[in-house]
């Protein structure tokens, strides 16, 4: 089974206006997704499902993503995915997949990080930075990718600084 964490892109702040849930990607955030998702194609990121938080940052995270990554393929929301409150069900649920599977989650902290912490059996799971990605594959974390690295860093080395 694989796994890739994903963190949604930098977003626009806010307001009394656009509620936290309302946040869309900024500008600098959609460029961010894009190259991410270009750099997850170079890394043989071909997903046979993704799921995000309906979150509207994430979702635009997920969309720009999955059309970088040129494949076909519809992004699902995943409630669970919107904070750190069900994020069993979230792991129960990757568990029922076909072991051949490789789902990308796009996501919020600490909900990414807990998920993670669950995969691999390590509570210390380290936080995913805005714009990067975790791949875990049969329980352990093969890499760590942000949205501007040349090359992912193997193994369970810390998350780039936010």
């Amino acid at each position: 089974m694989h796994v890739v964490l994903i963190r949604h892109a930098v977003a626009v702040d806010e307001t009394i206006e656009l509620g936290d849930d309302w946040r869309y990607l900024s500008d600098d955030g959609r460029e961010q997704a894009k190259n991410l998702g270009e750099r997850l194609r170079w890394h043989d990121c071909v997903p046979t499902r993704v799921w995000s938080s309906p979150l509207v940052r994430a979702v635009q995270t997920a969309e720009i993503l999955v059309a970088n990554l040129h494949v076909e393929i519809q992004v699902e929301i995943v409630p669970e995915l919107a904070g750190a409150h069900a994020v069993a069900s979230v792991v129960e649920a990757i568990g029922r997949l076909p072991q051949h599977s490789l789902v990308l989650l796009v996501g919020h902290e600490p909900g990414l990080s807990a998920i993670g912490a669950m995969l691999v059996g390590d509570p210390d799971f380290e936080p995913l930075a805005r714009a990067s990605a975790v791949r875990i594959v049969d329980g352990h974390v093969r890499w760590r990718f942000d949205w501007h690295a040349e090359a992912p860093i193997t193994g369970s080395a810390p998350a780039a600084p936010k």
